[in-house]
């Protein structure tokens, strides 16, 4: 691994701010209309479902056959607002254990309420998940396949009190 030049980053960051980044009141309306659903994986759909629907207490909306994959499982929670939190597991093909490689997912950031936040933070200490709080609003953990997950405590569209929508 080498030393970054953070001198040269900020300042790359800098430029491609000022080249792509629009003032808000001149940028498009997006064409998306919104995250319909993130799909993951899961090793195993039971222990999924217990760790989203009873640990961080997203209701299970759906399980369905993975119309791609015959004998998987596509299944669903709800994660607030009209989005989703999707999963498939796919029986036979050892997928192995999770990696973070480029273009893959780094970690999912879910708001929700800062008194839910507090809470979901206490459940998790007590369920013994590993968890790291950064600057008192996000918390960080695995899920019991490695993928890593944020709840913030910020609304949508803002991130540590600034407006990023």
């Amino acid at each position: 691994m080498t030393t970054p030049d953070l001198t040269a980053l900020a300042g790359h960051r800098r430029r491609l701010r000022e080249a792509h980044l629009r003032p808000a009141a001149e940028r498009p309306r997006s064409s998306a209309r919104g995250l319909h659903h993130t799909a993951l994986i899961s090793g195993d759909v039971e222990r999924t479902i217990r760790f989203y629907q009873d640990l961080l207490e997203f209701p299970l909306t759906e399980l369905i056959e993975n119309r791609d994959y015959p004998g998987s499982s596509h299944f669903f929670f709800d994660i607030g607002n009209g989005n989703l939190l999707a999963f498939f597991d796919f029986p036979g093909l050892d997928l192995g254990p999770y990696a973070e490689v480029l273009g893959g997912l780094h970690h999912v950031a879910i708001s929700v309420e800062p008194a839910r936040w507090q809470r979901l933070k206490d459940k998790l200490g007590q369920a013994g998940v590993e968890h790291v709080v950064h600057s008192e609003v996000s918390v960080y953990f695995r899920d019991p396949d490695g993928a890593r997950i944020e709840l913030i405590s910020d609304p949508l569209g803002e991130m540590y009190g600034e407006t990023v929508l």
